[in-house]
Order: C-alpha cells, then sequence, then structure tokens
C-alpha cells in the first residue's frame, strides 16, 4: 500500500505530486513495490488527486481516493486497508509515497515473513521507519487506532514486544522528503497545481 494522499505543506504542494525529473515520484515508488514482488498493488490518493491520476500511470493499482486526506495518514491507512478485501491477502506493506530512496532491497528484507501474525518495521540507524508490514490479523486494530498524523503509532506502541525490526540502512535510504532542503538533495519538484472554477 503506497500512502500518497498528503498535502505537502512543508515541501509547496502535494507529495503525490512530487517530480523526479519527468517521472512522477508516486510512478516510481509503485515500480519499486511492484518489483519486490507485491501484489495487489494499492495506491491512496487524497490531494490533487485528479491531477495524480491524469500526470501518473497508475494502472496496474487498485487507487483509492481518501476525501478525508487533511485528517491525516490514520484515515489513508484505514481507506487503503479496506481496498484490501481479498481473504488470501496475508499481511500488507506500507510504504509512503515522499521516500525517494526506496529500494528493492528494502521492501524484500521486511516481507521476509509474511505471515498473518506478523509485525515488521524497517530501521535506519536504529531508529523506526518504513517500508512497514502488517500482517492481516493486526488490521482490524490498526485500523481502529490509526488517527490524525501518527497512523499506526498507537497500535505499534501498544504491540511493541510484537515487532520485528530489520535494519535496511545498508540497502535503502529511510528519508521521507518533508522540507525545500530534501527536494533540492533528491532533485524533486512540485509541478503547480491545477485549480478548477
Amino acid at each position: 500500500m503506497i500512502i500518497a494522499a498528503g498535502g505537502g505543506r512543508r515541501i509547496g504542494g502535494p507529495e503525490a505530486l512530487l517530480r523526479q525529473g519527468e517521472k512522477p515520484l508516486v510512478r516510481q515508488v509503485l515500480e519499486t513495490v511492484r518489483k519486490a514482488g507485491c501484489d495487489p498493488l494499492v495506491v491512496v490518493l487524497g490531494a490533487a488527486a485528479d491531477q495524480v491520476r491524469a500526470t501518473a500511470d497508475l494502472t496496474e493499482a487498485t487507487v483509492v481516493v481518501n476525501r478525508s486526506w487533511g485528517t491525516g495518514i490514520g484515515s489513508s491507512m484505514r481507506k487503503g486497508l479496506d481496498a484490501l478485501r481479498a481473504p488470501d491477502i496475508e499481511a500488507v506493506v506500507v510504504v509512503p509515497v515522499d521516500m525517494p530512496g526506496l529500494t528493492v532491497a528494502a521492501i524484500r528484507r521486511v516481507t521476509a515473513l509474511p505471515y498473518p501474525d506478523v509485525l515488521v518495521c524497517a530501521t535506519y540507524d536504529g531508529l523506526r521507519g518504513y517500508p512497514m508490514l502488517f500482517g492481516r490479523r493486526h488490521w482490524a486494530g490498526i485500523a481502529t487506532l490509526a488517527n490524525a498524523d501518527v497512523g499506526a503509532r498507537p497500535y505499534l506502541l501498544a504491540h511493541k514486544k510484537q515487532i520485528v525490526d530489520i535494519a535496511c540502512d545498508t540497502v535503502a535510504d529511510g528519508c521521507r522528503v518533508d522540507s525545500p532542503e530534501l527536494m533540492a538533495l533528491w532533485g524533486l519538484t512540485v509541478p503547480p497545481q491545477r485549480v478548477g472554477v
């Protein structure tokens, strides 16, 4: 599941509109997740959803739109989990769209334990980050506790003894682009947003 719904007020526009050169970052992250073997693919859009759909090829994913994106990542996480209804899906990988340093290797490390009761977090210099892997048995609890800008954090704190931490700092950059300085470092831009009348 790719969370690409935020308004990106700190970077000057919605994260889902970020581009690296001519390529939409949401497309790049989608390709990375697909190459890592994840299927089905779900992208949760919110801010500028119509413009994202018009500028990025997301045809290989189920795209859901979180109309409540302004309330934070929690509502987007619930929307994405709700889209994964097939009973044979044991776990879901969760990544935010604003991670240009995400790699296939990091996702494969995290998904080495795809069981219904697993909770896995990538770590970078000992700090938890994305990608995360949530076993299906945890989805209802995550959806219940996910709120505002903390996403799954309340659920993870309540189940911290069950979390498996997987070091990914040697295979990926866990940085999330949340400032103009990081945008410049990664060569990212946000195109002008279309305004409807």
